[in-house]
Parts: structure tokens; sequence; C-alpha cells
């Protein structure tokens, strides 16, 4: 850790990128499935960099459970059949031939969430249709009082004693245990702390946790083989398995729900700012971990309430950037490459965004003036997305052609430009899916 510490921004940036290079611990199946593999990543790294790629514009569509739906399995099964997703992830891969992957892991494993009894989302068949995908349940999950001091002074036990037992009735229980500060003690009276564990209702959920993470590991252990043979046969994943966030949008989304944190930008702006400040170590800490253990220097983050409709643009400036970026700067400091997914319209926010170091990141964006981002950011940042979804679900594909050749037209120019969807997408024509990633691969040839 003390070497790595010591190296510079630029040396961690090439140690990651060699890494996802040469992944190790994979054994390609052919000399052919490593060079593909080599050659995507190559293609990618250039657009990352604001360079022509040595051939053409990557395409990365971001399949969220369009994979299971398009191979005749439910959403459903998705989270509770495991080797059945692995299947239908592998066909698609092998179909589309897409220059990177998100794999199955984006089907959590319903199992799980059936054990915890878990209150924050909704999921096919509890709550949502079979055929549809999970959806997070939002409220108010803390109030400002519960959460502003107890958040600032103590994340961890504010997460253990107030935060988790709301998701989970099994995990009520530890509203009621003693902080773990408090249990500094003369070693006799330390071992008193223990008592605690013996009650019925600790040892119930005690034994509910340990069910839920075999069941977990389960999962964990599907996704990682897929992952695996994927990168194998010659797919780069396109990001680490850790994310990073806004921190506003941490507090707006888990604890103090879009209403809560809106009013708090009036009711309590210092502490909003406080909060905000404490989130920013703990999220790049997160996803600096998490991009090292698998060698992947992409770390998204997807963002949700900093859009024109959500705010004004001085409450953007004052409220939602200066945290945001903190967390994209730290990434970018330790060799990351973040990648926000900024949904909703962002194009009155483009000067603002701008102002990060060249050739460090990627901005997905869902809906944009390509013309603008082009104009604003094509010497800044990649461009990835934003083909938009509507026309993968409902349009033909002639018109998704129309799309990605205006795309490639305007943003492409000069390379720093990778095609996907402008979001998830679940419910797409399979047509439509192919004809993007065809078509880039036909088009977007530098010449």
């Amino acid at each position: 850790m003390a070497n790595h510490e010591m190296k510079t921004m630029e040396e961690k940036s090439t140690d990651l990128y060699k890494s996802w290079l040469s992944p190790k611990d994979i054994n390609f199946v052919s000399p052919e499935a490593e060079k593909v593999y080599k050659e995507r990543v190559t293609r990618i790294t250039d657009a990352i960099q604001l360079e022509r790629t040595p051939d053409r514009v990557p395409v990365t569509p971001t399949f969220s459970l369009f994979p299971a739906l398009d191979n005749g399995m439910t959403c459903e099964e998705a989270m509770y059949n495991y080797d059945k997703l692995n299947n239908a992830w592998k066909k698609t891969m092998t179909e589309f031939e897409p220059d990177a992957f998100t794999g199955p892991g984006v089907a959590l494993p319903g199992p799980v969430l059936d054990i915890l009894d878990y209150r924050q989302i909704k999921w096919p068949g509890h709550g949502v249709s079979p055929y549809h995908i999970y959806q997070f349940v939002e409220k108010e999950y803390v109030t400002a009082d519960e959460f502003y001091t107890a958040f600032v002074e103590d994340p961890s036990d504010f997460m253990l004693r107030v935060y988790l037992p709301r998701l989970s009735p099994i995990l009520q229980p530890f509203e009621k245990l003693r902080p773990i500060r408090e249990s500094m003690a003369y070693y006799m009276d330390l071992l008193k702390n223990f008592v605690v564990w013996g009650l019925p209702e600790y040892q119930a959920a005690l034994d509910t946790i340990k069910k839920a993470g075999a069941e977990a590991l389960k999962w964990a252990t599907k996704i990682k083989e897929f992952n695996k043979w994927a990168q194998m046969t010659g797919f780069p994943l396109i990001r680490a398995s850790a994310h990073a966030a806004a921190p506003y949008d941490v507090i707006g989304d888990f604890f103090r729900g879009t209403n809560g944190v809106m009013t708090d930008m009036y009711r309590r702006p210092e502490k909003l700012i406080e909060a905000q400040k404490k989130l920013v170590p703990i999220l790049i800490k997160m996803a600096v971990d998490g991009a090292n253990e698998s060698g992947n220097p992409v770390v998204s983050l997807e963002l949700h309430k900093g859009a024109a409709y959500f705010m004004s643009d001085s409450q953007f400036k004052n409220f939602y950037w200066p945290g945001l970026r903190d967390v994209m700067i730290g990434l970018i400091n330790e060799g990351i490459v973040p990648m926000p997914l900024f949904e909703g319209d962002y194009t009155p926010r483009l000067e603002v965004i701008n102002e990060i170091p060249k050739g460090k990141a990627i901005y997905w964006f869902e809906t944009v003036d390509r013309y603008k981002a082009k104009e604003i950011l094509g010497d800044t940042v990649c461009f990835k997305g934003n083909v938009p979804v509507v026309l993968l679900n409902v349009g033909t594909p002639q018109d998704v052609k129309d799309n990605v050749k205006e795309l490639i037209d305007v943003v492409g120019k000069g390379g720093g430009l990778i095609v996907d969807c402008g979001i998830w997408f679940d419910e797409a024509r399979h047509e439509n899916v192919k004809a993007m990633i065809d078509f880039t691969k036909e088009y977007g040839v530098y010449r």
C-alpha cells in the first residue's frame, strides 16, 4: 500500500490500464480471443484519452436485463435462476459481440431479498410484474434530526443501528445495540458486551444473516464465473465492480429522500454540505479498493438528482457539483477513470461539469444536446451514450442507424466517443440493438 501511495497519478493510471489490458488469472481460450480482447481494450482506452482509435469507434451497449428478456426469460427468473441467467448472457454476448460488457450482476439475487424481507426495493414477482425490473422504493428513511449529527459523528454506527434496521425487519434488533465506540472498558467489563448476542432475537438475526450470506456468495460466485468466461473469450468488462456516487445523491436517494434533501438545501444548508464532505473520502476509498481489486480503471457513478428539472443552476453549483467533483478528482488522482451517468437533461450543466482534467473521464449522457456537448466538452472528456432508449424499444433499425450516424458525425470527429444507449436498457427490440452495434462497427471506421 505504501508503494502505491508513493506513485504519481499517471503511474497509477498506467498500472490500471496495463491490468485491464492483461488481466491476471485469465487464460484466454485461444490466441485469437486474446488478440480481440486487447484490441477492444485499446479501442476503449484510446477513446477515453481523446485519441482516435486504431480502427473505429467502440460500441459498448449497457445491458440491464435485456439478455434475459431477449432469450425468453422473465425478470423474475433472472433473479432466481443463476445458471439460466448466465446462459442467456453468454448467448447475447456471442451473438452481438460488443466491445465490452456489463455482466449479469445487474440481476440482484432474489433469494437474498426474500431472506432479508428487504424493504428498499420491489422486485419481479414481489410488488412488480415478473416481466419488469426491480423498482427502488423512494421515501424519507431517516429524519434530518436522526441523520445529520449521527452520520457526521460516526457513519458506521449510524448505518448499523439506525439505517440498516429500517431496510430489513430482520435487522431491527440492532437498533438496541450499544454503540461499539462505547465498548471501551476494563477487560472483564468488555466481555459483558457479548451477553446481548446470546438473546433470542439477536441469535435469530445472526442465523438469518448467515443464511443470506451463504445465498449471496452462491450468486456472486456465478456472476464471477460469467465474468471470467467473458474475458477468456475476448470481452473486457467496461467498468470495475465498484461504484461511486455524487454525495448529494447518496443523501437524497438512501437517507433523506428527494423531498427531504431538497428542503435541506433551504433549512440546513451547512449540515447538508458537511455531510457531503464526510462522504467524499468514503466514496473514493470504496471505488479505489474495487478498481484495484478488479484491475479495471473505470468506475461508474449513477447520478440521479442533479438534472435541470431537479434544481436551479445556482443550487447545482453550490450543493451538487462540489461534492461530485471532489469524488471524481479523488478518483482521477488514484489513476481511476470516473464514468458518471448523467441521468436526465444535462445540457444546462455543460459549462460547469467541464471543470475536470483532460482525457481522464467518461461522461455518459442520457439526454444532452450533442452539438453543444461536443463544442464544450470535446477537448476534455470522452462522450458515451446517448442513443435514446425509446428508439431501441419502439423504433426501427433504420431509426437507430440514423441516430447513431448523427452521433458519430457530430461527436466522433477526432475520437473521444463510445457509442451506447442513453441509459441501461431492458425491453429493447432485438433487431434495434443489433443495428446499433453493427452500424457502429460499419460506419464508425476512422479513415
